[in-house]
């Protein structure tokens, strides 16, 4: 018999895959609310080992990355690339238009 995935087992198996993470996460940072990127944030970091693990990869005390990616959090650009590097990623800023053509791309 198939064994039944729930939807976060689902995602956090999808978010050890590095192209998804950046798919998720790129899609969280468009949202108007900056929790929602936060939220994605913190959803790849318990996907790829969880918050103990990932503060002594990134050399983060784990009450500050607790802090950071809290919905309260209000991390600083530093402290981003800070989280983002251990996991192969980083900060990009790309024209409007080069956004919305590959969001036009993937819908095709």
């Amino acid at each position: 018999m198939k064994r039944k995935f729930s939807y976060h087992e689902d995602l956090m198996e999808r978010l050890k895959k590095p192209k998804y993470a950046v798919s998720y996460l790129n899609e969280a940072f468009q949202d108007e609310d900056r929790r929602v990127f936060l939220l994605a944030l913190r959803d790849v970091v318990e996907a790829r080992g969880g918050m103990s693990q990932f503060a002594r990869r990134a050399k983060i005390p784990r009450i500050s990355l607790y802090r950071i990616l809290s919905r309260e959090g209000n991390p600083e650009i530093k402290s981003l690339d800070n989280l983002l590097k251990p996991m192969g990623l980083c900060l990009r800023v790309a024209s409007v238009n080069q956004l919305e053509s590959t969001h036009l791309r993937r819908a095709a």
